[in-house]
């Protein structure tokens, strides 16, 4: 009996708005020239609601209730149609949602939409269930409906959302090429134009055509320079085989005094991606100078300055996030970002010794998802004070509950023995896990690198080796194998052709660049090593290019500016072993 109750005051609830009709007669808006199409609408029964009708609701009610959505349906529909109630054709055609009919329920949408040509509601059913049902090539009408019917004002930002209703679309191409036909009479629009391009770019960098999308980008930017919608699409699209993308978001920031401070964070993640780090570095001055009151902007410089060993900045940075970061709401990302900033202090803390510190940090870590990271950290701080095994153990004691959490606890395990120099220890670890895992390049590659350290070279050469062939476009083997023939001055043309092999993937890599430096030199061709240096030193000041670049100008005889590059080196990062054993070799006293 409750059940029969509830489903007649449902049943009430739905026929409410007939009754209303039968004693308002308010006339709603209508766009403008679509006030013809709307009089069929305004022709409404005289009584809408009668006895009949009431038991025609609540029968297609029960029989949904017991699993009979056809029936339901086709009550509903029916209902609707003598009606013209939008409300009863959003139930029918959510009813056939429901029961997985979409058929039916492009019929019910099809049907309000032909009843109520002014309704946004019901052009807008009908073009997310014609994609939903993959139908793509017959939304293009449904689609310009959509953006017709949006007053003025709205329409950036219908056009904005275009890519994301079309973003389970199977045939992307197809779905570029109907939205863009759909669009053409707002992409020469003043008021329209540069959304409408940034939609464009956005339909055909989802279908894989990038030349395409960058030309959207830049047509969209031409209509309007201070649209961010072109800069987003050039930012994704950053590659050195597409210059011209990066240009469109540099115009957008230079051009733009007050940028959104996201694009310029996007460009620098953009620029540290590509290893360019002074740029990048560059770019985050200018959003903390621009904007100091965002959060973001700190944490990365931050995390950038202790990479960069710059003890002071890093720590002033990073609690400047932290003070900013507690002012805002919690959300996941804040309680993140907190968690990495804590880590990185509690690093700060441990480089100046002071473990005190170091353990404070930790403390305040609440998100569950670091709680590792922590552990790790906590382990470092133990191996400080010579405590590497118990720092052993508190990473071992980390619970696996996935596999991640595996593969968190062995690189923890393996970084902490490698940075405390148990090179022995970290490459029995890693052979351990390695039996379980023989492809994994990645166990392989820092597996070599133990060999390396253990001068274990013909297996770190093979390891290397093996990895290329896993895995042809992991560059940083390439380069370690090449640096390692340049170092002991052997096969030196077989170690350019393998450093060139990974420039090829990763062309803007400094250490990269500076294994080349090191082989030109090695080859005799000074002037070209300089010039490689420049460049990379340039791009990322460290230690270890610091090193090599400081040599090949002591041996060109310019030993004032080998000096003074080597002090800069050891004002980055004072424990370089490259740059302490160079020193060393050349009887150097700075």
């Amino acid at each position: 009996m409750k059940k029969i109750l509830g489903l007649a005051f449902g049943c009430l609830w739905l026929a409410a708005p007939l009754v209303m009709a039968q004693t308002e007669a308010s006339e709603p808006a209508v766009p403008s020239g679509l006030a013809e199409a709307r009089a069929a609408q305004d022709a409404a029964p005289s009584s809408l609601l009668d006895s009949a009708l009431f038991y025609q609701l609540l029968v297609g009610e029960i029989t949904l209730q017991e699993d009979e959505p056809a029936a339901s349906f086709a009550l509903m529909l029916d209902a609707a149609r003598k009606t013209n109630d939008a409300l009863l054709y959003k139930r029918a055609t959510e009813i056939a949602l429901q029961s997985r009919s979409g058929d039916a329920a492009l019929q019910s949408a099809r049907a309000w939409k032909q009843a109520q040509p002014a309704s946004r509601e019901a052009n807008r059913y009908v073009l997310q269930i014609l994609i939903a049902l993959n139908r793509i090539a017959d939304t293009a009408e449904p689609l310009k409906t959509e953006i017709e019917l949006a007053p003025q004002p709205e329409r950036p930002q219908v056009l904005a959302a275009v890519p994301r209703a079309y973003a389970r679309a199977s045939d992307k191409t197809l779905a570029s090429t109907v939205v863009e036909k759909a669009l053409a009479n707002y992409l020469s629009h003043p008021a329209t134009a540069s959304a409408a391009w940034t939609t464009v770019g956005q339909m055909r960098l989802a279908a894989g055509d990038a030349p395409g999308a960058l030309d959207a980008a830049k047509r969209g930017q031409a209509v309007d320079a201070r649209s961010e919608g072109p800069a987003v699409i050039a930012l994704e699209l950053m590659d050195p085989k597409l210059p011209e993308a990066e240009g469109l978001v540099q115009k957008y920031l230079e051009g733009h005094a007050k940028a959104l401070p996201e694009i310029r964070m996007a460009y620098a993640r953009a620029l540290l991606d590509a290893q360019r780090y002074a740029e990048a570095i560059a770019q985050l001055q200018i959003v903390t100078s621009e904007r100091p009151d965002f959060p973001e902007g700190w944490l990365v410089l931050g995390s950038l300055q202790l990479q960069d060993n710059q003890l002071a900045q890093a720590q002033a940075s990073l609690e400047r996030f932290v003070a900013l970061a507690r002012q805002q709401a919690p959300q996941p990302e804040i309680s993140r970002g907190l968690a990495q900033a804590y880590l990185s202090l509690s690093q700060v803390a441990e480089k100046r010794k002071d473990y005190a510190a170091a353990e404070s940090w930790l403390n305040k870590i609440e998100n569950s998802s670091e709680l590792a990271q922590a552990q790790a950290r906590r382990a470092s701080i133990l191996a400080s004070q010579g405590k590497l095994e118990a720092g052993r153990q508190l990473i071992r004691q980390l619970p696996e509950r996935s596999p991640d959490d595996a593969r968190l606890k062995l690189n923890a395990e393996v970084g902490l023995l490698r940075d405390f120099k148990q090179y022995r220890l970290a490459h029995d670890v890693l052979k351990q896990a390695l039996a379980k895992a023989p492809e994994d390049t990645d166990l392989l590659y820092d597996q070599a690198m133990l060999a390396e350290k253990l001068n274990s070279l013909d297996e770190m050469e093979q390891l290397l080796r093996r990895i290329i062939k896993l895995k042809p476009d992991y560059h940083q083997a390439y380069n370690a194998l090449g640096y390692s023939l340049a170092e002991r001055n052997i096969r030196l043309a077989e170690a350019r052709a393998l450093i060139q092999k990974a420039l090829e993937y990763a062309p803007a890599d400094p250490f990269i660049k500076d294994s080349l430096g090191w082989v030109e030199f090695r080859m005799g061709r000074h002037a070209e090593a300089v010039r490689i240096f420049e460049a990379a030193y340039k791009a990322k000041p460290d230690a270890e290019i610091a090193a090599h670049f400081g040599e090949v100008l002591w041996s060109m005889g310019q030993r004032d500016r080998a000096m003074a590059i080597w002090k800069e080196g050891r004002l980055i990062n004072p424990d370089n072993e490259t740059l302490l054993e160079t020193l060393k070799r050349l009887h150097v006293k700075l």
